[in-house]
């Protein structure tokens, strides 16, 4: 039985670790989903000040990249629990 506890002490401790280099691995893709995110917001209302058309597929509106952020605070919340 003593084991069978050490097991799985073990086991919980290494699924533990692997949870923090992944929730760590997250928000390093979040940062940078943002940060690529305001460069292509940058870029278009450089583009839209320029006159050049801006294909409706890209017409990002500000709406969308808060969307975007909430969601990404609502999962990183969730995730700190």
């Amino acid at each position: 039985m003593k084991d069978l506890n050490s097991k799985l002490e073990m086991e919980n401790f290494l699924i533990m670790q692997e949870n923090e280099k992944l929730k760590m691995l997250a928000e390093f893709f979040s940062q940078e989903n943002q940060a690529l995110l305001n460069e292509l917001n940058y870029k278009l209302a450089a583009a839209a000040a320029a006159g050049i058309p801006i294909p409706h597929d890209l017409n990002r509106s500000t709406s969308s990249s808060a969307a975007a952020t909430t969601s990404s605070s609502k999962t990183n919340k969730k995730s700190n629990k």
